[in-house]
């Protein structure tokens, strides 16, 4: 029975056969068809960033469409593992179902939780005694290395805070700060170049541990935004030079640091 694409219902199974049919080895997508795990994890971690950028400016039509890529790069992921015949779609949810009801045990077991701290534990607890954790040596053991920097860094610093290895205040881990770039200057006036590339990711290094202890955004959300506050004041004097028929490579650094003032200043 041909399948009739164009009526297909709104679901992720109809996904999964759109992607089987791209898929196909005679007929199929020239694209599609030569697409690995690893050629499609690239894809997914562009779609991730599209998805978070319209999620941190609110753009809800995009959300929902760079949502939809995300979730037909996982549902691709599945159908190319089970090609290799390595675990379908299925096992994946399955998989997720359990792990859900298993972790939750204030819901769906005899644990009791209060509060968002009480399920953090609960989930920790559960986590340690599943059997990929029991093989764990160090409590740095299990983050992902393809992680940012930052990312990576929050994570150990968070780890090492569970066992206890963590700061006081907010002021302490400033000191701290102010600590590293005085190294850092000195390594400049020393003409240490080694040492100032090894100060830097100290202040890297503390700033991530700023930005975890404070809890309130990630230093990859924070640094999202100062970038997309950069290209909107650069935007602005691209436009302003253009506008006066200045070239943006002739305009000079005063002119360009006094547009960027007024595009600081601009409501």
């Amino acid at each position: 029975m041909t399948t009739n694409f164009k009526n297909l219902p709104p679901t992720v199974d109809s996904l999964v056969v759109i992607l089987q049919r791209l898929r196909d080895p005679e007929n199929g997508c020239p694209w599609d068809k030569i697409q690995t795990r690893e050629t499609l994890a690239r894809c997914m971690t562009e779609e991730l960033a599209e998805y978070l950028e319209a999620l941190e400016t609110r753009n809800t039509a995009a959300m929902c469409d760079e949502l939809g890529d995300l979730l037909m790069n996982v549902v691709f992921q599945a159908v190319v593992a089970e090609e290799e015949k390595d675990f379908t779609l299925r096992d994946a949810l399955d998989n997720i179902n359990r792990k859900l009801i298993r972790r939750h045990a204030h819901i769906f077991g005899d644990e009791h939780a209060e509060s968002a701290t009480d399920v953090v534990q609960i989930w920790e607890k559960i986590k340690s005694q599943e059997k990929d954790h029991q093989s764990r040596k160090s409590l740095l053991d299990g983050i992902p290395a393809e992680l940012s920097g930052l990312n990576y860094a929050e994570k150990i610093q968070k780890r090492a805070a569970k066992a206890g290895f963590d700061w006081t205040s907010q002021d302490a881990i400033v000191a701290k700060l102010d600590e590293e770039v005085a190294e850092f200057k000195t390594a400049l006036a020393r003409h240490d170049e080694e040492n100032a590339d090894e100060e830097l990711g100290d202040i890297l290094f503390v700033i991530a541990n700023l930005t975890r202890f404070r809890k309130r955004r990630t230093s990859e959300e924070l640094l999202r935004m100062t970038n997309r506050k950069f290209t909107e004041r650069f935007h602005y004097i691209e436009e302003e030079l253009a506008r006066r028929g200045i070239p943006v490579e002739s305009a000079g650094i005063e002119l360009m640091e006094s547009l960027w003032q007024e595009a600081k200043h601009r409501k």
